[in-house]
């Protein structure tokens, strides 16, 4: 452990000691993946101890949200996956905050990887970091920081799954990376598939099938590709690598032999599962599917569908709209792709091979643009941050902000053609990112 860690380690430490001081707190979480799984995390520990507490989950820290909490004269707060980047925090009483995006003016109690020289955008989560606080959960942690983007897992995140080896919550495989390998019926299997896209068969049912057809491999009876045998997943990589040749196919996966074998099994398909309650409107719904309580996992499947619908639709769309701005491409999604999804159907839209972001928007609450952002892996190498470009033109358009390198997001006032035009003298390319 180095010095870095260790200080890390002991923020870690003050922070459950005081957290367990509170008598009746407030835990309030993002709505996304990690946020609802840091949360579930933060709650598991309180319920562990037998402590008293409430929770809520918002999909924004802005003066608003911090004028309710100190209307409403909340005195014990802790902040997951949020609290870091609105210093108004500093207004309220005894407050904990557990994050790891950017910070700045904040004085009260903060656990945050960025503090310590930790990078929180690729090493370890909200998730991660409230594990590290609560030692409880190792699953949950993976499943925030692979929701988060962050596969494959390395630095601090390598350490919790290490940690959840040794307790039997986590193992790690490799094969396949597609989604849905324990929960999708083989055809859908493939036919859902776009990371990567497969050329003829992704959405198409009809093309799947017959694949398997080809390979002799029966489809039947909701049959999905955790149920091949080893020969039977040797014929299918083998087939997929001749249609995609020089994609990567096989990789790293994190599964959860402590969990049921449904979507809550394997780190993409949770996480996927607590998008999709968060990003519509039932985050509590995921937070009780992280809890293990089993009279939830109907109403986050049907919600699960309900995204999926969702992203199909999106994405489709977005393949025939994306525009060519110069700087960014842009995808204008307002009235026709939900706020919740924007960001996810810029994601997988995305060619990693594209020397500029996307920018996706939609509208948001009450009369507000929600805008969206995602980079390829190289943009990042070479210095890009989304994170600092949404923070200083939602500062520069009077909204909020923020996120990290590869992924990011904004809420500001109907101006969209301002917006645009900070783009447009915005330099992505150069390593010291400001505005031009």
């Amino acid at each position: 452990m180095n010095r870095n860690e260790a200080a890390f380690f002991e923020k870690c430490e003050e922070a459950k000691k005081i957290a367990f001081s509170f008598n009746n707190p407030l835990i309030v979480h993002h709505y996304d993946a990690d946020g609802v799984s840091s949360g579930a995390i933060v709650a598991g520990a309180f319920l562990n101890q037998g402590k008293t507490f409430r929770r809520e989950c918002i999909k924004k820290l802005d003066d608003e949200a911090i004028d309710r909490y100190l209307a409403s004269g909340e005195n014990e707060v802790i902040f997951v996956d949020l609290g870091g980047g609105n210093k108004r925090v500093n207004e309220l009483k005894d407050v904990v905050i557990i994050d790891h995006h950017q910070t700045e003016g904040v004085e009260k109690l903060q656990v945050n990887p960025l503090l310590h020289g930790i990078d929180g955008g690729s090493e370890i989560s909200a998730a991660g970091v409230a594990y590290c606080v609560f030692r409880t959960s190792a699953d949950l942690a993976v499943v925030g920081a692979v929701g988060d983007m962050q596969s494959p897992l390395f630095g601090m995140n390598r350490w919790i799954v290490s940690e959840g080896e040794k307790s039997g919550e986590i193992l790690v495989e490799h094969d396949l990376r597609f989604y849905g390998r324990y929960c999708r019926p083989l055809v859908q299997f493939l036919s859902y598939s776009d990371d990567p896209y497969i050329p003829g068969i992704s959405y198409r049912e009809d093309r799947s099938e017959q694949l398997f057809s080809d390979l002799g491999i029966k489809t039947e009876g909701e049959r999905k590709y955790s149920d091949l045998n080893n020969e039977e997943k040797k014929s299918v990589i083998s087939a997929l690598a001749n249609i995609v040749p020089g994609k990567k196919l096989v990789g790293e996966s994190y599964v959860f032999p402590k969990r049921p074998k449904n979507e809550t099994y394997e780190a993409n398909e949770f996480s996927t599962l607590l998008n999709a309650c968060g990003r519509h409107s039932k985050p509590d719904i995921g937070v009780r599917v992280c809890l293990k309580d089993e009279s939830a996992y109907e109403e986050a499947r049907s919600l699960l569908r309900l995204h999926r619908k969702m992203l199909r639709e999106g994405v489709e769309f977005a393949f025939s709209n994306v525009q060519d701005l110069g700087p960014v491409y842009f995808l204008d999604g307002r009235g026709i792709i939900e706020e919740g999804v924007i960001g996810v159907i810029c994601g997988m839209v995305l060619k990693q091979g594209w020397k500029k972001p996307i920018i996706g928007v939609s509208l948001g609450e009450n009369n507000t643009i929600k805008i969206s952002g995602r980079a390829s892996k190289t943009l990042v190498e070479n210095g890009l941050s989304l994170g600092d470009f949404m923070k200083k033109a939602a500062l520069e358009l009077g909204g909020i902000g923020g996120g990290h390198s590869v992924a990011a997001g904004a809420s500001i006032p109907n101006k969209i053609n301002e917006f645009l035009l900070f783009c447009g003298d915005y330099d992505f390319n150069r390593k010291n990112l400001d505005k031009v």
